[in-house]
C-alpha cells in the first residue's frame, strides 16, 4: 500500500526531499468547469461584462495562479516553470467554460498542483468577474487529467 510522503515518522508535515531525484521534462495537465445561468454566460463569452474580458483575464489569473503554486499550497516546491497554457472550452447548452491548464518544466518534482492551481485561479476569476449576473455560479469537477515525466512515467485519467 503507498504511504503519504509529506510526513515523517512522528506523523509531521515535511516538504518531501527531492534532492537525489534527477531532472526530467514534466507536464501536468489538468481541468475544471463553471456553470452559470444562460444571461451570465452570454455576457461572458461575448465579452459583455461590465468588468471586462472575462476568459482574457481568467487566462491571465490562471498563468498566475501556476506560477505561485509554491506560494499558495504549504509543502509545493518552488519549481522553475517553463511553460503555462490556459485554453478554455464553452459549451451553450450546459451553460458551462470549462478551463484546461497546461504546466510544464524541467525539474526533480511533477508540475500537477501547477496546473490544477492554474485550473482554480481561472475558474475563481470568471467567477469574480461575474457574480453580479449569477452570485449562484457552481465551479466544479477541477481534476488531473495528464502528467508525465519522472520516475513514475505517463498517468492519464
Amino acid at each position: 500500500m503507498a504511504e503519504f510522503s509529506h510526513f515523517n515518522e512522528k506523523g509531521e508535515a515535511v516538504m518531501v526531499d527531492v534532492s537525489h531525484k534527477a531532472d526530467t521534462v514534466r507536464e501536468a495537465k489538468a481541468s475544471g468547469s463553471i456553470y452559470m445561468n444562460e444571461e451570465c454566460f452570454f455576457l461572458a463569452v461575448s465579452d459583455k461584462i461590465e468588468k471586462g474580458d472575462v476568459l482574457g483575464t481568467a487566462r491571465i489569473a490562471g498563468i498566475m495562479g501556476a506560477k505561485k503554486t509554491s506560494e499558495i499550497i504549504p509543502l509545493c516546491h518552488v519549481l522553475n516553470i517553463t511553460k503555462v497554457q490556459i485554453d478554455f472550452e464553452t459549451d451553450e447548452n450546459k451553460k458551462c467554460i470549462t478551463a484546461i491548464c497546461t504546466a510544464k518544466a524541467t525539474g526533480k518534482t511533477g508540475v500537477e498542483m501547477e496546473a490544477l492551481t492554474g485550473v482554480s485561479a481561472a475558474l475563481l476569476t470568471i467567477y469574480d468577474m461575474c457574480k453580479a449576473v449569477d452570485k449562484a455560479m457552481r465551479i466544479e469537477d477541477i481534476r488531473l487529467l495528464y502528467k508525465s515525466g519522472g520516475k513514475s512515467g505517463v498517468w492519464e485519467a
